[in-house]
């Protein structure tokens, strides 16, 4: 999988406008933070109170690690096991964190204000950024108004959640995973990233009815080195064929050369 190139000085990529940047952030902190709704309604229906889910929301802010937390309590699993679930889940942002770290290169007072608000889709809009400034303020844009958007969403749907009735029903607990999927096809651009997500896709699935949750997320982690790694011996191997293939033809021009 191709490494996102870092945004830098010199004559690289040329500078997006601010406004486009802005506009795009915006559009994926409205976009995911309506999903906040859905984890609101998805919490109170698996029992948690509205400060309980409203405190999930502004302190853990991870979408992927609330809905394991809340489902595997609505599923009657053990507290301490559904908090494991969903620390394993969020083992990922800190990987998102030593690369945005690199990329935006905040100022020291501000990284742990900032850490808050690693999170996919922070991250996705981020990546996809040309230069330092777009990415700091895609970013910044991004952090903002899906951490403002999820939380008062949250809100609506806890204390919305006893209108609808059977939460369940409604399906809403799919509604985060949806949004990630949304915002990941677009970033597999090639073949070795889309061989990356298949892998990833059937050793998750392989996995979760065998492993405590949040666990098969971290087998599917693998699947980047796995791929990395036979996508390097594919090269090797290539370069090798290549190689001897060229040997082979500068054998025959000096036998040529000598039978003349």
């Amino acid at each position: 999988m191709d490494a996102p190139q870092a945004p830098g000085p010199g004559p690289g990529p040329e500078p997006k406008p601010d406004a486009a940047v802005v506009r795009d952030a915006l559009g994926v902190g409205i976009a995911v933070g309506l999903s906040g709704f859905a984890f609101g309604v998805t919490s109170a229906g698996a029992g948690l109170s509205v400060l309980q889910t409203c405190a999930l929301s502004l302190l853990v802010f991870t979408g992927a690690s609330q809905f394991a937390l809340v489902g595997a309590l609505a599923a009657g699993g053990n507290p301490f096991t559904a908090a494991a679930g969903a620390f394993f889940l969020g083992v990922r942002n800190a990987f998102y964190g030593l690369r945005l770290s690199q990329l935006l290169r905040l100022p020291g007072p501000v990284r742990p204000l900032a850490a808050q608000w690693v999170i996919d889709e922070t991250t996705a809009v981020a990546l996809a950024q040309p230069t330092r400034r777009a990415a700091r303020i895609g970013f910044t844009v991004t952090g903002l108004s899906l951490y403002v958007l999820w939380n008062l969403t949250t809100l609506a749907g806890a204390v919305g959640a006893e209108a609808l009735g059977d939460t369940g029903a409604w399906g809403l607990d799919a509604a985060g995973p949806a949004v990630f999927l949304a915002l990941l096809a677009p970033m597999l651009r090639t073949a070795t990233e889309r061989m990356a997500a298949g892998l990833a896709v059937v050793l998750g699935l392989g996995f979760l009815p065998l492993l405590p949750a949040g666990v098969p997320v971290l087998v599917a982690a693998l699947a980047a080195p796995a791929v990395l790694w036979l996508e390097g011996r594919r090269k090797s191997a290539a370069r090798t064929t290549a190689a001897r293939k060229a040997a082979a033809l500068k054998t025959t021009a000096r036998r040529k050369g000598s039978d003349r």
